[in-house]
């Protein structure tokens, strides 16, 4: 807080010089700075002070300066480089969205958008996190994954979702975003995607958003086209159904799909998918792996045994290249493939006390993260630092999912039968 206060003093200055001294700052920069300015210029009345984090030799700085020192063995006759950035915490509270029953699901790569899945077999698409504009319904049993299909982005008016569920299917939905209503309104799917033998756990679409890629308590990850016709061999009926059974309106055509692609390696189920280059497939197990998928052979092409089983999976860092995931214990660990011969990670975040749910790489940093928890609590970190850079307490029991939401949000819900948005979070 200290050299806070002295950057904000130099800040200020900087907003109005002047002439016994003209100091020149910018953010980000390294620079060694000047405390003897403080006093004169803390009183400037249109600078708006702020927290700041500092890093020493690319290391966020979380002790006293000198303890800092003395830990790291540097010397206190060195004359030391100081970067500072931007606190990254949440700064306000949105209203949270209620659902009845437990959050299980959601996705918010869409700016306008957020995506939620819940224990009582609905989906549900609500508009600037604040109302539920669609229903989705169809699902006979909890839904545990929910997608945008091409990242959220509108075409035509209308948003593609997919959702998967413990009854063992992918539902395919076209919801109209053109249209406002003071209720919300209830969606049915236009296809079905069956093959799997057990409960859905986790949905990914491919870079292209051409194919889905699924993986299940069976143990297997499957894909699956997204459009599709009965001439494309992936469609094996054309079925009719009333959207309500006592309904005497027109009935709806709903396709029904089959896998084109079934990967066989995991032995207990499949708890995430990620995809995040076009031909490489990654998935997490209870089986206690990662494993690295060649979607044009169907191969495993490298695999890391953890020795827990794991709940949640990303790909991010630099180059998508640093693998987060988290399971049966309260740590959140981080491996680098690119580093052969070795399965220990390269991070560890332990400050949980309950089982990871989810964790999910910020989508334009390379440095910062979140996870979610059994404990009740969503923590950001960043890899410079082993503490997390903030706590999200705004759940009463346990978080079963996360995300982040328009760069600067987290998303997240729950047990409380609540989807929680922690917003104003400042990432350079």
């Amino acid at each position: 807080m200290g050299l806070s206060e002295i950057v904000n003093s130099l800040l200020a200055a900087d907003e109005h010089p002047t002439a016994e001294s003209q100091p020149s700052i910018q953010l980000n920069e390294p620079r060694i700075l000047n405390p003897f300015t403080r006093s004169r210029c803390a009183a400037e009345p249109d600078h708006k002070a702020q927290p700041f984090d500092f890093l020493v030799d690319g290391e966020l700085v979380r002790l006293p300066l000198q303890q800092f020192l003395l830990a790291k063995g540097i010397s206190a006759e060195r004359v030391l480089e100081l970067e500072y950035v931007k606190v990254v915490a949440p700064r306000k509270q949105e209203e949270p969205c209620p659902h009845d029953d437990w959050v299980s699901a959601v996705d918010g790569s869409n700016p306008s958008f957020i995506l939620t899945g819940c224990y009582d077999g609905l989906a549900r698409l609500w508009k600037d996190a604040v109302v539920c504009t669609q229903i989705l319904e169809g699902h006979s049993d909890a839904i545990t994954s929910t997608r945008f299909i091409n990242k959220g982005v509108e075409t035509e008016g209308s948003l593609h979702v997919v959702t998967g569920s413990k009854d063992r299917s992918l539902r395919l939905y076209k919801c109209d975003t053109s249209v406002s209503v003071d209720y919300p309104k209830r969606v049915g799917a236009y296809k079905i995607l069956r093959g799997h033998t057990s409960s859905v756990q986790s949905i990914v679409v491919d870079p292209s958003s051409d194919l889905l890629c699924s993986g299940s308590w069976d143990s297997t990850i499957k894909l699956w086209a997204i459009e599709g016709s009965e001439e494309d061999g992936d469609v094996v009926s054309l079925k009719k159904r009333r959207m309500d059974s006592d309904s005497i309106g027109p009935k709806e055509s709903q396709l029904e799909g089959l896998a084109t692609i079934t990967f066989l390696g995991h032995t207990q189920c499949v708890t995430a998918v990620t995809w995040p280059e076009q031909q490489t497939i990654y998935s997490a197990s209870w089986d206690h792996s990662v494993r690295q998928w060649d979607v044009q052979t169907v191969k495993e092409t490298w695999n890391m045994f953890c020795g827990n089983a794991l709940n949640c999976l990303d790909c991010g860092g630099e180059g998508s290249s640093l693998i987060a995931a988290g399971g049966s214990d309260p740590v959140l660990r981080v491996w680098d493939p690119r580093k052969p011969g070795t399965l220990a990670p390269v991070f560890q975040f332990s400050s949980h006390s309950g089982w990871i749910t989810a964790c999910k790489w910020h989508p334009s940093s390379w440095f910062h993260l979140i996870s979610s928890s059994f404990d009740g609590k969503v923590m950001l970190w960043d890899l410079r630092t082993a503490w997390p850079l903030a706590s999200v307490d705004s759940h009463k029991d346990k978080v079963l999912c996360a995300d982040w939401w328009k760069g600067d949000s987290v998303v997240s819900g729950g047990a409380d039968s609540k989807l929680c948005i922690a917003s104003d979070i400042e990432i350079v």
